[in-house]
This record gives structure tokens, sequence and C-alpha cells, in this order.
């Protein structure tokens, strides 16, 4: 694929089927991650957390049931990998700066996961109610200092990416002269 049919392509994949995807891919998808463009070079204030183990993503994800109040939520529906993206966060001028990073690390991920033809999916609630799981924290080894803030789920899919039709102006769009 060429950058725009990458870009034109690109969806969520809710639907894995339980494979999971060769190192190779895995560690192309991470060097997207290291190319993402960081505010300010604060490459050192983000962490991911490349997470196989299966018994820790179901206890991840039945634990976030429990904190959105979901009972039987799947967060990662089925996939075998799941990357979380960490930071530091502060609430200092830059505060934005520290999830922005986050979600472009996660962008590009989608972005090359799209181009191998592996499933992805952006996974923002796992984040959010694993700030409420000091314990499971530990356990993934996140330091204190560190904030999760987004994720994404990847294996393969049978489902495919295809070329879509993109609406004009889809988002509300205002030009000031």
């Amino acid at each position: 694929m060429d950058t725009f049919q990458t870009l034109y392509s690109r969806k969520s994949i809710r639907q894995f089927n339980g494979k999971g995807i060769s190192q190779d891919k895995l560690a192309e998808i991470l060097k997207s991650a290291y190319a993402s463009p960081i505010g300010l070079k604060r490459y050192d204030r983000l962490e991911l957390k490349v997470i196989t183990n299966k018994s820790l993503i179901e206890k991840w994800e039945e634990q976030t049931a429990i904190v959105m109040d979901r009972e039987g939520y799947k967060a990662f529906y089925g996939a075998p990998v799941v990357v979380l993206v960490c930071s530091e966060v502060d609430d200092g001028v830059y505060a934005n700066v520290n999830y922005s990073n986050a979600a472009i690390v996660v962008h590009n991920m989608a972005i090359a996961a799209t181009a191998l033809d592996v499933g992805a999916c952006h996974i923002w609630s796992a984040p959010r109610a694993l700030r409420a799981l000091p314990d499971l924290q530990k356990e993934m080894g996140i330091a204190s200092n560190m904030v999760p803030c987004c994720a994404i789920a990847l294996g393969e899919t049978d489902d495919k990416y295809a070329e879509r039709e993109i609406e004009n102006q889809k988002i509300k769009t205002t030009f000031i002269d």
C-alpha cells in the first residue's frame, strides 16, 4: 500500500482470530512507534509495555470491566498482543504534550499495522481503568511516576483492510482567513 491507501484503509479491528503476529511484524510496528514525532523530544518520558502474557491480558480485561461497571466487556477483543503506552504526566504548561505523545505513538503503530495487514485497535478504556488498579500497575512494572495513557491491541485477523471513501469535511472544519 502507498501512504494514502494505508491512511484511507486504516480502521479499528475488533475481531482477532487468536493467532499472534510474527516477531518481524511486531518489531516493525514497534519501530514505527520509535519514529513517532514526540513533542519537545520527551522520549525519556514515555514507556511501552508489550504484553503477550494471555493471563495478564485477561486479568486486565476482567478488572477493566469491573472498574467500568460493564459486565462481560472485552476491552481487547481477543487480541493476543497489547502495547500499553505510559508517560510521565505533569500539570504544567506542557501537560497535554504528554498525552498527545502517547496518542501519536499508538497512531503510528496503527498505521504500521495496517500496512503490514495486522489487525489493530486503539484502546482507551483499559488504560484509563488501569489508573484505578495500583496492584495491577505494580504487576506490570509501571513506575509510580508513569501514567497509563493509551494502548493498541494487535493480532492476526480475518477482517480485511480496504480503501474506503472518506467523506469531505467529516470533521467540522472552519477556515480562518
